[in-house]
């Protein structure tokens, strides 16, 4: 139901955009999220959009960085990525809420993607 893709190996300061297409059912009236897992590592809060597209929500490490967006129309998650750095290195998550505001939580997310590799070379 949900597919992560665009990840790759970059070297630090690059850019990189990741999308994740989702059927109608786990998209609709839904916020998404996007989650990040380095290895090691427990799965963390990246980014956050709710059902229309006009609330979000960042993680500190980073804002300014990254930005979220969403089609609904095409039924499509995005997750621009600037300036990365090698701590940006992980798998990254789209997830799929059962409500509409953002979240930070993981619970909230019913519906979860295959992720996609982010490597970000020093």
């Amino acid at each position: 139901q949900l597919q992560a893709s665009g990840g790759g190996l970059v070297q630090a300061g690059a850019s990189l955009r990741l999308s994740c297409a989702a059927s109608r059912r786990t998209f609709s009236n839904n916020a998404m999220g996007w989650f990040r897992q380095a290895p090691g590592k427990e799965r963390e809060f990246v980014a956050s959009i709710n059902w229309r597209g006009v609330s979000t929500d960042y993680a500190d490490s980073v804002k300014g960085r990254f930005t979220i967006s969403r089609d609904n129309a095409k039924g499509t998650l995005y997750l621009q990525m600037n300036s990365l750095k090698p701590e940006d290195t992980a798998v990254y998550y789209c997830a799929a809420s059962l409500s509409s505001p953002t979240s930070r939580t993981t619970n909230t997310y019913r519906y979860w993607g295959r992720g996609t590799l982010v490597t970000v070379s020093s």
